[in-house]
């Protein structure tokens, strides 16, 4: 994958996979130029013997395919920059879930761009938009959210995330909060 946009997707497919009802998405950007992406959610987790092979090209629990290269290459991806990957999982109901942390020196020559995440987040709600996904982008120079939750709320029953409406709405939403930001830091 050439952007970690496509990364997210991949990752965040995942979870969707798992059931969680609940994903949490965020990018944090250090003054040392750092980027932590933090996935998180409540969906059946992974036992401990896929836990340790999960980061394992030739592993998948996919039956479509032999191969799993999304959480291998996002490992190596990291790595490349002097980074790395983690992931902590639990089966055990209450506290299931997983948790998938990756940390990238951006100043690297070998970090790969972040891509179009706006667009990795509205495909993600449009694709499940039964989950609720809690996005988040923060660095020194901007700070970014979006929770569908407060969405849900606002429109009511009844109407679905997926709708081209809302899905125009969150894509505007996003680019103004990145928009603003970058205005600012101009000013």
């Amino acid at each position: 994958m050439k952007e970690l946009s496509l990364n997210i997707l991949d990752v965040a497919k995942n979870s969707v996979r798992a059931g969680a009802s609940l994903i949490h998405i965020s990018l944090m950007t250090d003054t040392n130029a750092w980027l932590t992406l933090r996935i998180v959610d409540n969906g059946c987790g992974m036992d401990h013997e896929t836990l340790h092979r999960v980061t394992d090209p030739f592993y998948t629990t996919r039956t479509t395919r032999k191969v799993g290269l999304g959480l291998p290459l996002l490992k190596l991806a990291a790595e490349q920059t002097g980074g790395s990957l983690s992931i902590e999982s639990s089966v055990q109901v209450p506290h299931n879930g997983t948790t998938l942390e990756a940390r990238f020196d951006t100043s690297s020559i070998d970090c790969m761009p972040l891509g179009d995440i706006i667009s990795t987040v509205c495909i993600l709600i449009a694709g499940s938009p039964e989950i609720d996904f809690v996005f988040t982008d923060s660095s020194d120079h901007h700070s970014v959210s979006l929770d569908t939750r407060e969405i849900r709320q606002v429109l009511g029953d009844g109407i679905s995330l997926a709708e081209p409406e809302i899905q125009q709405w969150i894509q505007e939403y996003l680019t103004e909060q990145y928009t603003s930001e970058s205005q600012q830091q101009t000013d």
